[in-house]
């Protein structure tokens, strides 16, 4: 495997931050929402991305650290706003030319912090003055902690996934060893991907960690139909929760769906992957499907 399999995209890039930014703007009821990734050195932070603005003067713009609200955010790593941006004292009016053609009045910057490092900034603001009282940013706080929850997931998997690239060439006599320490190495990171996608709320998310693990799976020589025992027997309730981790549910999710409660829907599981020999949950259903279990 190659580090081109790692996931292109984290949550601040390409079409995730179009649907970040528009979780955000939904749940804080404002006009629009802006945001991009901070620099990796943590002096400035790129607007790749809006969501309700009515022109192209925020998308592409630079803030720098301590420049503007933004730039306070990122310096103080707390949130802020102002209710007038024109006129509000505080804060460096570097930006107001953009801000003006967005006829923004009130402003709010939301710092992502992941491991207390800045790592993306969200701006949420009103065409109209309003006052943002403690309970409004509370309402988003489940909202941050998600986004930072995803970045942290998404760092781990990078970091384990490039741990994969291509190594050079051992010389023959060590080739069965390596073969031996990849395969054990793939199973290793294959269960730990699988118990992050256990961990992860977002369906989106979820369905990339698990398609990472069958690609795993794939590689490390799992072991084909024709091997497993001539006939495998499930129970009918086996089969349902696994039907139901093959649509992406959680096992809280799978419970709902199927009227049980999840510590019984985690023991059909279990027992359903020890009859097929499986290593984990993404196992379990690729195995299932194989033997003409499930779809």
């Amino acid at each position: 495997m190659s580090t081109s399999t790692i996931a292109a995209e984290a949550p601040y890039d390409g079409s995730r931050i179009a649907q970040t930014l528009a979780s955000f703007r939904n749940a804080s009821g404002l006009d629009l929402a802006f945001g991009g990734p901070v620099r990796g050195d943590g002096t400035a932070i790129d607007i790749t991305a809006t969501c309700g603005a009515k022109g192209v003067s925020l998308r592409g713009l630079r803030v720098v650290n301590g420049e503007g609200l933004g730039g306070k955010t990122l310096q103080t790593r707390q949130p802020g706003s102002v209710d007038h941006y024109y006129s509000a004292r505080g804060i460096t009016h570097l930006y107001d030319t953009a801000v003006a053609q967005e006829q923004i009045q009130t402003v709010a910057a939301l710092p992502i912090l992941v491991d207390r490092t800045p790592r993306m900034l969200i701006y949420l603001a009103s065409r109209s003055r309003i006052g943002l009282g403690g309970v409004w940013f509370d309402a988003l706080r489940p909202l941050i902690r998600t986004l930072e929850r995803e970045i942290l997931i998404d760092d781990e998997v990078r970091n384990r996934l490039s741990r994969l690239a291509p190594a050079p060439r051992p010389a023959p006599s060590a080739v069965d060893a390596a073969a031996k320490r990849d395969l054990a190495e793939r199973r290793e990171m294959a269960a730990e991907l699988t118990d992050l996608a256990g961990q992860v709320m977002d369906p989106d998310v979820r369905s990339r960690l698990e398609a990472m693990v069958l690609r795993l799976n794939g590689t490390a020589g799992e072991r084909k139909p024709a091997q497993l025992a001539p006939v495998v027997r499930l129970a009918a309730r086996e089969i349902d929760v696994l039907r139901q981790v093959a649509l992406g549910s959680s096992n809280r999710e799978a419970a709902e769906a199927l009227g049980i409660v999840e510590s019984t829907v985690k023991s059909y599981l279990k027992s359903a992957t020890r009859k097929l020999n499986a290593n984990n949950r993404v196992h379990a259903v690729r195995m299932a499907r194989e033997a003409g279990l499930i779809d």
